[in-house]
Protein backbone atom coordinates (compact mmCIF):
# COMPACT_ATOMS: atom_id res chain seq x y z
CA UNK A 1 0.00 0.00 0.00
CA UNK A 2 2.84 2.29 0.97
CA UNK A 3 4.80 1.57 -2.42
CA UNK A 4 1.25 1.97 -4.45
CA UNK A 5 1.01 5.25 -2.74
CA UNK A 6 4.28 7.14 -4.03
CA UNK A 7 4.08 6.55 -7.41
CA UNK A 8 0.22 6.47 -8.10
CA UNK A 9 0.12 10.13 -6.71
CA UNK A 10 3.06 10.67 -8.33
CA UNK A 11 1.78 10.35 -12.24
CA UNK A 12 -1.60 11.58 -11.29
CA UNK A 13 0.39 15.23 -10.23
CA UNK A 14 -0.04 17.28 -13.55
CA UNK A 15 -3.73 15.82 -13.41
CA UNK A 16 -4.38 17.24 -9.89
CA UNK A 17 -2.58 20.34 -10.60
CA UNK A 18 -5.36 20.96 -13.35
CA UNK A 19 -8.39 19.35 -11.15
CA UNK A 20 -7.95 20.68 -7.92
CA UNK A 21 -9.02 24.23 -7.61
CA UNK A 22 -6.48 26.67 -6.51
CA UNK A 23 -3.82 24.11 -6.45
CA UNK A 24 -0.34 26.52 -7.16
CA UNK A 25 3.11 24.71 -7.86
CA UNK A 26 4.00 25.22 -4.08
CA UNK A 27 0.68 23.12 -3.14
CA UNK A 28 2.49 20.53 -5.37
CA UNK A 29 5.46 20.50 -4.11
CA UNK A 30 4.71 20.26 -0.58
CA UNK A 31 2.27 17.52 -1.78
CA UNK A 32 5.04 15.37 -2.23
CA UNK A 33 7.79 17.00 0.07
CA UNK A 34 4.83 17.31 2.96
CA UNK A 35 4.63 13.06 2.88
CA UNK A 36 8.12 12.77 2.59
CA UNK A 37 8.99 15.64 5.51
CA UNK A 38 6.81 14.41 8.00
CA UNK A 39 7.63 9.96 7.48
CA UNK A 40 11.28 10.77 7.80
CA UNK A 41 11.02 13.56 10.64
CA UNK A 42 8.83 10.89 12.61
CA UNK A 43 10.93 7.54 11.56
CA UNK A 44 13.60 8.01 14.40
CA UNK A 45 11.23 8.41 17.26
CA UNK A 46 9.01 5.67 16.16
CA UNK A 47 11.33 3.18 16.29
CA UNK A 48 12.00 3.98 19.29
CA UNK A 49 8.37 4.08 20.39
CA UNK A 50 8.61 0.16 19.01
CA UNK A 51 11.14 -0.53 21.01
CA UNK A 52 9.10 1.32 24.30
CA UNK A 53 5.38 -0.66 23.58
CA UNK A 54 5.70 -3.36 20.93
CA UNK A 55 6.45 -2.71 17.36
CA UNK A 56 3.23 -5.20 16.42
CA UNK A 57 0.86 -2.14 17.91
CA UNK A 58 2.97 0.65 16.61
CA UNK A 59 2.36 -1.26 12.76
CA UNK A 60 -1.17 -1.86 13.22
CA UNK A 61 -1.70 1.88 13.90
CA UNK A 62 -0.16 3.06 11.40
CA UNK A 63 -2.14 0.72 8.52
CA UNK A 64 -4.92 2.75 10.27
CA UNK A 65 -3.72 6.03 10.24
CA UNK A 66 -2.71 5.67 6.70
CA UNK A 67 -6.66 4.25 5.31
CA UNK A 68 -8.16 7.25 7.58
CA UNK A 69 -5.39 9.86 5.64
CA UNK A 70 -5.94 7.98 2.02
CA UNK A 71 -9.91 8.39 2.66
CA UNK A 72 -9.50 12.34 3.97
CA UNK A 73 -6.93 12.89 0.46
CA UNK A 74 -10.19 11.39 -2.02
CA UNK A 75 -12.21 14.05 -0.91
CA UNK A 76 -9.77 17.00 -0.44
CA UNK A 77 -11.85 20.17 -1.92
CA UNK A 78 -8.09 22.04 -2.55
CA UNK A 79 -4.04 21.87 -2.37
CA UNK A 80 -4.30 22.57 0.95
CA UNK A 81 -6.10 19.98 2.23
CA UNK A 82 -4.88 17.17 0.20
CA UNK A 83 -1.37 18.77 1.63
CA UNK A 84 -2.51 18.35 5.43
CA UNK A 85 -3.95 14.72 4.88
CA UNK A 86 -1.34 13.52 2.80
CA UNK A 87 0.65 14.18 6.28
CA UNK A 88 -1.65 12.41 8.11
CA UNK A 89 -1.22 9.73 6.19
CA UNK A 90 2.49 10.43 6.54
CA UNK A 91 2.37 9.25 9.80
CA UNK A 92 0.65 6.36 8.99
CA UNK A 93 3.44 5.80 6.83
CA UNK A 94 5.73 6.45 9.68
CA UNK A 95 4.58 3.71 12.12
CA UNK A 96 4.54 0.86 8.89
CA UNK A 97 8.63 1.72 7.68
CA UNK A 98 10.21 2.08 11.00
CA UNK A 99 8.86 -1.42 11.94
CA UNK A 100 8.95 -3.10 9.19
CA UNK A 101 11.98 -4.15 8.77
CA UNK A 102 12.65 -4.92 12.60
CA UNK A 103 9.48 -7.42 12.66
CA UNK A 104 11.24 -9.01 9.68
CA UNK A 105 14.64 -8.94 11.44
CA UNK A 106 12.77 -10.75 14.60
CA UNK A 107 11.32 -13.43 12.54
CA UNK A 108 14.09 -14.83 10.85
CA UNK A 109 17.50 -16.11 11.98
CA UNK A 110 20.61 -14.32 10.76
CA UNK A 111 21.32 -16.75 7.55
CA UNK A 112 17.78 -16.07 6.19
CA UNK A 113 17.48 -12.25 6.74
CA UNK A 114 18.69 -11.24 3.42
CA UNK A 115 16.11 -13.53 1.65
CA UNK A 116 13.50 -12.49 4.40
CA UNK A 117 14.27 -8.26 3.58
CA UNK A 118 14.59 -8.60 -0.04
CA UNK A 119 10.73 -10.31 -0.38
CA UNK A 120 9.49 -7.44 1.61
CA UNK A 121 11.28 -5.36 -0.45
CA UNK A 122 9.43 -6.87 -3.72
CA UNK A 123 6.21 -6.48 -1.72
CA UNK A 124 6.87 -2.90 -2.06
CA UNK A 125 7.86 -2.41 -5.47
CA UNK A 126 5.38 -4.70 -6.69
CA UNK A 127 2.99 -2.08 -5.07
CA UNK A 128 5.19 1.08 -6.90
CA UNK A 129 5.04 -1.04 -10.58
CA UNK A 130 1.01 -1.42 -9.91
CA UNK A 131 1.04 2.56 -8.54
CA UNK A 132 2.34 3.51 -12.06
CA UNK A 133 0.14 1.39 -14.66
CA UNK A 134 -2.94 1.64 -12.49
CA UNK A 135 -2.10 5.03 -11.05
CA UNK A 136 -2.41 6.29 -14.91
CA UNK A 137 -5.27 4.16 -16.21
CA UNK A 138 -7.67 5.51 -13.21
CA UNK A 139 -6.35 9.33 -13.31
CA UNK A 140 -6.79 8.88 -17.11
CA UNK A 141 -10.38 6.84 -16.69
CA UNK A 142 -11.85 7.18 -13.02
CA UNK A 143 -9.90 10.54 -11.80
CA UNK A 144 -7.35 11.22 -9.82
CA UNK A 145 -9.51 10.72 -6.29
CA UNK A 146 -9.66 7.19 -7.04
CA UNK A 147 -5.76 6.65 -6.49
CA UNK A 148 -6.37 7.69 -2.63
CA UNK A 149 -10.04 5.82 -2.21
CA UNK A 150 -8.59 2.86 -3.87
CA UNK A 151 -6.16 2.41 -0.29
CA UNK A 152 -9.59 2.45 1.82
CA UNK A 153 -10.25 -1.61 1.15
CA UNK A 154 -6.60 -2.40 1.18
CA UNK A 155 -6.00 -0.42 4.53
CA UNK A 156 -8.86 -2.09 6.13
CA UNK A 157 -7.90 -5.79 5.27
CA UNK A 158 -4.44 -5.12 6.28
CA UNK A 159 -5.08 -3.61 9.49
CA UNK A 160 -7.34 -6.11 10.54
CA UNK A 161 -4.92 -9.28 9.06
CA UNK A 162 -2.10 -7.66 10.62
CA UNK A 163 -4.13 -7.63 14.45
CA UNK A 164 -4.61 -11.53 14.06
CA UNK A 165 -1.91 -12.20 12.13
CA UNK A 166 1.16 -10.52 13.57
CA UNK A 167 2.57 -11.62 17.17
CA UNK A 168 5.09 -9.45 19.17
CA UNK A 169 8.78 -11.47 19.17
CA UNK A 170 10.60 -8.34 20.56
CA UNK A 171 12.05 -7.72 23.59
CA UNK A 172 10.24 -4.63 24.81
CA UNK A 173 11.94 -1.89 27.31
CA UNK A 174 10.73 -0.82 30.47
CA UNK A 175 10.61 2.49 32.21
CA UNK A 176 11.82 4.32 28.83
CA UNK A 177 11.11 8.00 28.10
CA UNK A 178 10.32 9.73 24.91
CA UNK A 179 13.55 12.31 24.15
CA UNK A 180 11.40 15.38 23.21
CA UNK A 181 14.12 17.71 23.30
CA UNK A 182 16.00 15.59 20.33
CA UNK A 183 12.76 15.26 18.68
CA UNK A 184 12.29 19.01 18.35
CA UNK A 185 15.63 19.92 17.37
CA UNK A 186 16.08 17.20 15.03
CA UNK A 187 12.22 17.90 13.08
CA UNK A 188 12.51 21.78 13.24
CA UNK A 189 16.12 21.15 11.39
CA UNK A 190 15.11 19.20 8.66
CA UNK A 191 12.22 21.39 8.17
CA UNK A 192 14.03 24.52 8.14
CA UNK A 193 16.33 23.18 5.62
CA UNK A 194 13.91 22.15 3.26
CA UNK A 195 11.91 24.87 3.51
CA UNK A 196 14.98 26.88 2.56
CA UNK A 197 15.57 24.71 -0.92
CA UNK A 198 11.76 25.00 -1.32
CA UNK A 199 11.30 28.76 -1.05
CA UNK A 200 14.24 29.40 -2.65
CA UNK A 201 13.50 27.16 -5.86
CA UNK A 202 10.14 29.30 -6.48
CA UNK A 203 11.50 32.61 -5.55
CA UNK A 204 9.80 33.48 -2.55
CA UNK A 205 12.47 34.42 -0.60
CA UNK A 206 16.05 35.22 -1.45
CA UNK A 207 19.65 34.27 -1.69
CA UNK A 208 20.58 36.06 1.95
CA UNK A 209 16.91 34.46 3.30
CA UNK A 210 18.54 30.95 2.02
CA UNK A 211 21.31 31.11 3.98
CA UNK A 212 20.07 32.18 7.10
CA UNK A 213 17.36 29.33 6.47
CA UNK A 214 19.98 26.82 5.33
CA UNK A 215 22.28 27.94 8.38
CA UNK A 216 19.74 27.66 11.09
CA UNK A 217 18.68 24.24 10.02
CA UNK A 218 22.11 23.30 10.10
CA UNK A 219 22.81 24.73 13.79
CA UNK A 220 19.48 23.00 15.06
CA UNK A 221 21.01 19.69 13.76
CA UNK A 222 24.17 20.34 15.57
CA UNK A 223 22.49 20.53 18.65
CA UNK A 224 20.24 17.44 18.22
CA UNK A 225 23.04 15.48 17.87
CA UNK A 226 25.05 17.18 20.98
CA UNK A 227 21.74 16.64 23.30
CA UNK A 228 21.73 13.05 21.84
CA UNK A 229 25.27 12.98 23.25
CA UNK A 230 24.26 14.41 26.88
CA UNK A 231 20.91 12.32 27.58
CA UNK A 232 20.00 8.95 29.27
CA UNK A 233 17.93 7.51 26.83
CA UNK A 234 18.14 9.48 23.38
CA UNK A 235 15.72 9.07 20.44
CA UNK A 236 18.71 8.61 18.15
CA UNK A 237 21.86 6.05 19.95
CA UNK A 238 24.69 7.60 18.36
CA UNK A 239 26.86 5.10 19.73
CA UNK A 240 25.85 2.13 17.24
CA UNK A 241 27.33 4.36 14.59
CA UNK A 242 30.57 2.80 16.15
CA UNK A 243 30.09 -0.08 14.82
CA UNK A 244 31.06 -0.02 11.06
CA UNK A 245 29.56 -2.27 9.31
CA UNK A 246 26.02 -0.32 10.64
CA UNK A 247 27.10 3.18 10.02
CA UNK A 248 28.91 2.13 6.77
CA UNK A 249 25.40 0.86 5.34
CA UNK A 250 23.51 3.70 6.59
CA UNK A 251 25.89 6.40 4.97
CA UNK A 252 25.31 4.33 1.58
CA UNK A 253 22.00 4.28 1.97
CA UNK A 254 21.33 7.70 2.18
CA UNK A 255 23.70 8.62 -0.87
CA UNK A 256 21.97 6.13 -2.58
CA UNK A 257 18.38 7.78 -1.60
CA UNK A 258 19.64 11.08 -2.64
CA UNK A 259 21.00 9.81 -6.05
CA UNK A 260 17.19 8.42 -6.74
CA UNK A 261 15.16 10.21 -4.92
CA UNK A 262 13.86 12.34 -7.82
CA UNK A 263 14.25 9.94 -10.57
CA UNK A 264 10.73 9.16 -11.03
CA UNK A 265 9.68 12.99 -10.51
CA UNK A 266 11.77 13.67 -13.22
CA UNK A 267 10.93 11.44 -16.04
CA UNK A 268 7.10 11.94 -15.60
CA UNK A 269 8.12 15.76 -15.68
CA UNK A 270 9.84 14.91 -19.22
CA UNK A 271 7.17 12.15 -20.37
CA UNK A 272 3.99 14.42 -19.74
CA UNK A 273 5.62 17.82 -20.64
CA UNK A 274 3.88 19.93 -22.99
CA UNK A 275 3.23 18.63 -26.52
CA UNK A 276 4.93 19.47 -29.16
CA UNK A 277 7.47 20.90 -27.12
CA UNK A 278 8.35 17.84 -24.79
CA UNK A 279 6.79 13.99 -25.06
CA UNK A 280 3.16 14.83 -24.07
CA UNK A 281 2.37 11.57 -22.85
CA UNK A 282 -1.19 10.60 -21.14
CA UNK A 283 -0.57 9.18 -17.09
CA UNK A 284 -1.03 5.61 -18.51
CA UNK A 285 1.95 5.90 -21.33
CA UNK A 286 3.94 8.16 -19.25
CA UNK A 287 3.51 4.98 -16.33
CA UNK A 288 4.75 1.97 -18.94
CA UNK A 289 8.09 3.92 -19.63
CA UNK A 290 8.95 4.07 -16.39
CA UNK A 291 8.03 0.82 -15.49
CA UNK A 292 11.49 -0.36 -16.60
CA UNK A 293 13.18 0.80 -13.38
CA UNK A 294 10.56 -1.02 -11.09
CA UNK A 295 10.50 -4.40 -12.78
CA UNK A 296 14.14 -4.76 -12.52
CA UNK A 297 14.11 -4.23 -9.20
CA UNK A 298 11.21 -6.42 -8.38
CA UNK A 299 13.30 -9.25 -10.28
CA UNK A 300 16.87 -8.22 -8.50
CA UNK A 301 15.86 -7.65 -5.31
CA UNK A 302 14.89 -10.94 -3.81
CA UNK A 303 18.22 -12.81 -5.53
CA UNK A 304 20.44 -10.27 -4.24
CA UNK A 305 18.73 -10.90 -0.31
CA UNK A 306 19.07 -14.62 -1.10
CA UNK A 307 22.97 -14.38 -2.34
CA UNK A 308 23.73 -11.75 0.45
CA UNK A 309 22.87 -14.85 3.15
CA UNK A 310 25.05 -16.79 1.76
CA UNK A 311 28.59 -14.75 0.31
CA UNK A 312 27.50 -11.13 2.14
CA UNK A 313 26.71 -8.07 1.41
CA UNK A 314 29.47 -5.83 0.37
CA UNK A 315 30.13 -7.34 -2.85
CA UNK A 316 26.66 -7.48 -3.94
CA UNK A 317 25.38 -3.66 -2.14
CA UNK A 318 28.46 -2.42 -4.00
CA UNK A 319 28.31 -3.28 -7.34
CA UNK A 320 24.76 -2.86 -7.13
CA UNK A 321 25.65 0.81 -6.76
CA UNK A 322 27.98 0.55 -9.73
CA UNK A 323 25.45 -0.86 -12.29
CA UNK A 324 22.59 2.08 -11.07
CA UNK A 325 25.61 4.86 -11.70
CA UNK A 326 26.21 3.18 -15.30
CA UNK A 327 22.43 3.56 -15.87
CA UNK A 328 22.19 7.01 -14.55
CA UNK A 329 25.45 8.54 -16.43
CA UNK A 330 23.17 6.89 -19.72
CA UNK A 331 20.77 9.43 -19.54
CA UNK A 332 22.24 12.62 -18.69
CA UNK A 333 22.54 12.33 -22.78
CA UNK A 334 18.95 12.03 -23.25
CA UNK A 335 17.19 14.28 -26.13
CA UNK A 336 14.25 16.12 -25.98
CA UNK A 337 12.51 12.92 -27.17
CA UNK A 338 12.75 9.70 -26.47
CA UNK A 339 11.50 5.91 -27.30
CA UNK A 340 10.79 2.98 -25.00
CA UNK A 341 13.51 1.24 -26.40
CA UNK A 342 16.19 3.85 -26.25
CA UNK A 343 15.90 4.25 -22.25
CA UNK A 344 14.91 1.13 -21.19
CA UNK A 345 18.65 -0.77 -20.70
CA UNK A 346 19.42 2.82 -18.49
CA UNK A 347 15.95 2.27 -16.66
CA UNK A 348 16.84 -1.40 -16.83
CA UNK A 349 20.46 -1.28 -15.08
CA UNK A 350 19.27 2.15 -12.60
CA UNK A 351 16.46 -0.45 -11.42
CA UNK A 352 18.88 -3.91 -11.20
CA UNK A 353 21.47 -1.99 -9.49
CA UNK A 354 19.09 -0.47 -7.07
CA UNK A 355 17.50 -4.11 -6.58
CA UNK A 356 21.25 -5.48 -6.12
CA UNK A 357 21.52 -3.12 -3.16
CA UNK A 358 18.94 -2.73 -1.39
CA UNK A 359 18.23 -5.82 0.77
CA UNK A 360 21.38 -6.92 1.01
CA UNK A 361 22.66 -3.02 2.22
CA UNK A 362 19.42 -3.34 5.03
CA UNK A 363 20.28 -6.88 6.25
CA UNK A 364 24.22 -5.64 7.11
CA UNK A 365 22.65 -3.08 8.85
CA UNK A 366 19.86 -5.06 10.63
CA UNK A 367 22.77 -8.27 11.62
CA UNK A 368 25.01 -6.07 13.13
CA UNK A 369 23.20 -4.61 16.21
CA UNK A 370 21.64 -6.64 18.92
CA UNK A 371 17.88 -7.83 19.33
CA UNK A 372 16.55 -4.74 21.43
CA UNK A 373 18.10 -1.79 19.36
CA UNK A 374 16.38 -3.31 16.48
CA UNK A 375 13.27 -0.87 16.21
CA UNK A 376 15.83 1.98 16.32
CA UNK A 377 18.48 0.74 14.13
CA UNK A 378 15.66 0.16 11.63
CA UNK A 379 13.96 3.26 12.21
CA UNK A 380 17.62 4.84 11.54
CA UNK A 381 18.31 3.49 8.38
CA UNK A 382 14.78 3.64 6.90
CA UNK A 383 14.86 8.13 8.44
CA UNK A 384 18.16 8.47 6.57
CA UNK A 385 16.36 6.17 3.01
CA UNK A 386 13.40 9.00 3.48
CA UNK A 387 15.67 12.05 4.46
CA UNK A 388 18.01 11.20 1.03
CA UNK A 389 14.90 11.25 -0.75
CA UNK A 390 13.29 14.43 0.47
CA UNK A 391 16.55 16.58 0.21
CA UNK A 392 16.85 14.63 -3.68
CA UNK A 393 13.14 16.23 -4.27
CA UNK A 394 14.64 19.67 -2.88
CA UNK A 395 17.64 20.06 -4.25
CA UNK A 396 15.72 19.05 -7.77
CA UNK A 397 13.46 21.65 -7.69
CA UNK A 398 16.21 24.06 -7.09
CA UNK A 399 18.06 23.11 -9.99
CA UNK A 400 15.39 23.03 -12.03
CA UNK A 401 13.70 26.33 -10.89
CA UNK A 402 17.45 27.75 -11.22
CA UNK A 403 17.72 27.66 -15.41
CA UNK A 404 13.90 27.80 -16.54
CA UNK A 405 11.47 30.72 -15.04
CA UNK A 406 8.71 30.06 -12.79
CA UNK A 407 6.08 30.84 -15.03
CA UNK A 408 7.31 28.19 -18.02
CA UNK A 409 8.18 25.69 -14.83
CA UNK A 410 4.57 25.97 -13.62
CA UNK A 411 3.75 25.12 -17.13
CA UNK A 412 5.38 21.75 -17.18
CA UNK A 413 3.52 21.25 -14.32
CA UNK A 414 0.46 21.74 -15.09
CA UNK A 415 0.87 20.31 -18.48
CA UNK A 416 -0.15 23.26 -20.00
CA UNK A 417 1.44 25.94 -22.68
CA UNK A 418 4.76 27.62 -21.43
CA UNK A 419 4.17 31.31 -21.30
CA UNK A 420 7.66 31.75 -23.22
CA UNK A 421 9.18 30.97 -26.95
CA UNK A 422 10.36 27.21 -26.28
CA UNK A 423 13.53 27.99 -27.83
CA UNK A 424 14.69 30.41 -24.94
CA UNK A 425 14.31 27.80 -22.18
CA UNK A 426 13.57 24.41 -23.56
CA UNK A 427 17.53 23.59 -23.78
CA UNK A 428 17.55 24.75 -20.34
CA UNK A 429 15.17 22.92 -18.92
CA UNK A 430 16.91 19.43 -20.61
CA UNK A 431 20.14 20.71 -19.49
CA UNK A 432 18.94 21.19 -15.73
CA UNK A 433 17.54 17.45 -15.97
CA UNK A 434 20.62 16.14 -17.29
CA UNK A 435 22.47 17.73 -14.49
CA UNK A 436 20.29 15.99 -12.04
CA UNK A 437 21.00 12.77 -13.55
CA UNK A 438 24.82 13.45 -13.57
CA UNK A 439 24.64 14.32 -9.52
CA UNK A 440 22.85 10.86 -9.39
CA UNK A 441 25.44 9.16 -11.27
CA UNK A 442 27.99 10.82 -8.52
CA UNK A 443 26.25 10.49 -5.66
CA UNK A 444 26.05 6.64 -6.34
CA UNK A 445 30.01 6.20 -7.39
CA UNK A 446 30.88 8.30 -3.30
CA UNK A 447 28.60 5.44 -1.95
CA UNK A 448 30.60 2.94 -3.40
CA UNK A 449 33.20 4.08 -1.00
CA UNK A 450 31.28 3.29 2.78
CA UNK A 451 30.11 -0.08 1.04
CA UNK A 452 33.15 -1.75 0.26
CA UNK A 453 34.43 -0.26 3.62
CA UNK A 454 31.96 -1.87 5.56
CA UNK A 455 33.31 -4.37 8.28
CA UNK A 456 33.22 -7.74 8.56
CA UNK A 457 29.95 -9.79 9.43
CA UNK A 458 28.38 -9.05 12.88
CA UNK A 459 25.94 -11.85 14.33
CA UNK A 460 23.15 -10.91 17.03
CA UNK A 461 20.00 -13.42 17.50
Amino acid sequence: MSGLDTNIVLIALPTIAKELPGTSLLDLILVLLGYQLITASVLINFGRLADMFGRVKLYNLGFAIFTIGSALCGFSQSGTQLIIFRMIQALGAGFLFSNSAALITDAFPEQERGKALGINQVAMIVGSVVGLVLGGFMTGAIGWRSIFLINIPIGIFATIWSHYQLHELAIIGKGQKVDIPGNITLVAGIVTILTAMTLYAIALIGFLEFCLFLGGGIILIAAFAWIETRTKQPMLDLSLFKIRMFSAGNIAIFLNSLARGAVSLVLILYLQGPAPYMMGLDPLTAGIFVLPVSAALAIFGPASGWLSDRYGARALASLGLLVSSVGFLLVTGIGLTVTFQQILIPLILIGAGMGLFMAPNRASIMNSVTPETRGIASGISTTLMNLGGVFSLGLTFLILATNTSMADLTSIFFGGTPEHDPSLWIGNFLNSIHFVFLLSTIFLLIAIIPSVLRGPKAKFD
